[in-house]
């Protein structure tokens, strides 16, 4: 980021936590793309945002091109937000965000990528249970593939979620903030007690799931968690027939499609889902 541009960026970025109440992971991604917004702007000899002229925004989007749709249409709303800021504090004596296109991503334009059943089945088998990081990746992917959770929601899952005495998990969900109340079965609750009892490392921490190595502390904000499906599905030996994402959150997808071949209501898939 150019040198006068420094201390506007840091300020949105203040903005867009103190008053826009964003998440962590939703800041991270739209500062780099503010911070890769001015670099583009200093190759062209832009020094400060005043200076910014409508035909650099465009030219801005153009050398976008190469990304997918979907990639464009979040970087020109990350954008266009910021133009917004610099016109409420004076920055830009005009609006500019009007100079964006609107990338329009139909709802129906990726399908989500599920597991067959069986697939499921061999890649919990393959998790090897004796040891302390199978049982944690067990509790983690049964989170995922029986309940539905999201990945964040799973990171942050504290000790104090879980409702022993009513055999519930209770959350307030990391992407909604609304609350979100899913039954312990005795499966699940198994899985947790073992590795809690047996696999979890000695910590003051409240977050239920731990890193194995010291000083065994939670997942950060931006892990997704993304190798220890990877881990697991490559010892059981699993192919896809066609390529698909294979995630946490592939596995939320399939547990929706099965809620749907078992024709519960969509209002029930909802609650379950968050």
């Amino acid at each position: 980021v150019p040198v006068r541009m420094v201390k506007t960026v840091r300020d949105y970025e203040q903005y867009c936590r103190d008053r826009l109440n964003l998440r962590s992971r939703t800041l991270c991604d739209r500062m780099r793309h503010v911070a890769i917004f001015a670099d583009f702007l200093g190759l062209r000899n832009i020094t400060s945002f005043d200076q910014m002229q409508s035909a650099d925004i465009s030219a801005f989007v153009t050398s976008r091109h190469c990304l997918a749709a979907k990639t464009v249409s979040g970087i020109v709303s990350h954008v266009r937000g910021f133009l917004r800021f610099l016109l409420l504090r004076g920055i830009l004596h005009r609006d500019l965000s009007h100079v964006l296109p609107v990338v329009r991503i139909p709802s129906d334009a990726t399908v989500p990528s599920v597991w067959d059943p069986e697939l499921v089945i061999r890649l919990l088998e393959v998790v090897d249970r004796s040891s302390p990081k199978g049982k944690r990746d067990y509790a983690i992917l049964l989170l995922a593939c029986r309940l539905g959770l999201r990945v964040g929601d799973i990171r942050t899952l504290t000790l104090d979620d879980l409702k022993w005495e009513t055999a519930t998990l209770e959350i307030t969900q990391s992407k909604s903030l609304a609350q979100l109340c899913l039954p312990l079965t005795e499966e699940i609750g198994e899985a947790l007690i073992d590795y809690l009892r047996s696999g979890r490392s000695t910590s003051d921490r409240r977050e239920v799931f731990l890193t194995l190595t010291p000083p065994f502390q939670p997942f950060s904000n931006t892990d997704n968690l993304h190798r220890i499906v990877d881990y697991w599905k490559e010892l059981a030996g699993i192919h896809f027939r066609t390529p698909q994402r294979h995630g946490l959150h592939s596995l939320r997808h399939t547990l929706a499609t099965q809620l749907l071949h078992e024709q519960t209501p969509f209002h029930v898939i909802s609650e379950i889902l968050g």
